[in-house]
């Protein structure tokens, strides 16, 4: 079961005889049903533009990062502070990462994601633009504590240049299992062939989601890269942002968006599997967040809080032109059934 809550963004249920209705229009299959809200829009978490938010606990509170702001400050990394999850959360107004790397070029840096890691220090995944390149890689910054300082790597921790760059690194541990891993987008749309983000003309180009194991650093790679996604024709032109969680049950899912974050198509999925590498499964269900279910304009983005529970997410926002801020739900996630209330 996947449920999100009405605490962060302010839900009216709907009579149960519109849920019946939304139920028979989703046509489930056999074994799973979904039972829907319609939510109201309400004041984000982060009332900003805070794009493709990422959430950590650190010692004195909650951390949450984001993709460099519109607004022309020129901070890499964007980041907050609160000591609860769901807020208040007051803004940094300085850059947690002012220097990407010797390899890129300190602008278009996106979507960090911070993990602590086996001796308790912190690693930061994110993806900056390639010196003389149009194609971002994925980088990999240290510290001894979230606030910082942090010192990236020199080289890129992955690139697949060929494949139009790699975008959207975010860490996932096993507890159970004491394995390390990060997902990925390669960001085949890069290089795809015009229309919606870059990739809505035939020949449609792959954007797979990579699943790379990592050791306890959180950095050094163990073995090959595994694809475990793909987007499908209804996904439009890409799958991206993944966010991958180990449920109670032992299963895991991983939330993604699709469709393009200008478009407001855009969303937030899952799909689940028993085994990390794979195969992860797809409902049949409607998006978890869309803009037509909640309210919201193009919601997506989406980043878990360690072992699940609650998770943060961007949508579009009125506080200044082209702005996404950030918004927070609570979930959980019990077998294949999905509830929304």
């Amino acid at each position: 079961m996947i449920s999100l809550s009405k605490a962060s963004l302010g839900a009216a249920l709907l009579s149960l005889s519109t849920l019946w209705a939304e139920q028979a229009a989703a046509a489930p299959r056999a074994g799973m049903f979904w039972v829907w809200d319609v939510l109201t829009p309400k004041d984000p978490s982060i009332a900003r533009d805070f794009p493709d938010p990422a959430i950590i606990q650190g010692g004195d509170g909650w951390y949450a990062f984001a993709t460099r702001p519109v607004d022309g400050s020129q901070r890499n990394v964007q980041w907050a502070k609160a000591a609860d999850p769901e807020g208040p959360w007051t803004y940094i107004d300085s850059d947690l990462l002012p220097n990407a790397g010797a390899w890129q070029d300190n602008a278009n840096v996106w979507a960090p994601d911070v993990r602590q890691v086996a001796d308790g220090t912190y690693v930061m995944y994110y993806s900056a633009q390639l010196l003389n390149s149009s194609h971002h890689c994925i980088g990999a910054a240290t510290a001894d504590d979230v606030t910082g300082p942090w010192t990236a790597k020199d080289e890129p921790w992955a690139c697949d240049l060929e494949q139009g760059g790699s975008i959207d690194p975010s860490g996932f541990h096993d507890e159970d299992t004491g394995r390390r891993f990060v997902v990925y987008k390669i960001d085949g749309n890069s290089i795809g062939n015009g229309g919606d983000c870059n990739n809505g003309v035939e020949p449609i180009v792959p954007t797979p989601i990579m699943l790379q194991e990592v050791g306890a650093d959180g950095i050094t790679r163990v073995g090959e890269a595994t694809q475990i996604l793909d987007r499908t024709d209804a996904d439009g032109p890409l799958v991206e942002a993944p966010s991958l969680i180990k449920t109670e049950e032992g299963s895991y899912a991983l939330f993604y968006s699709s469709w393009c974050y200008t478009d407001t198509r855009y969303d937030v999925k899952y799909v689940l599997s028993k085994s990390v590498e794979g195969p992860y499964e797809r409902t049949r269900s409607p998006s978890l967040v869309e803009t037509s279910n909640f309210g919201l304009t193009s919601p997506g983005g989406a980043t878990s809080i360690v072992g699940g529970g609650l998770m943060v997410f961007h949508a579009n926002c009125d506080v200044e032109a082209g702005a996404r801020c950030m918004y927070t739900a609570n979930f959980t996630v019990t077998g294949r059934n999905v509830l929304v209330n």
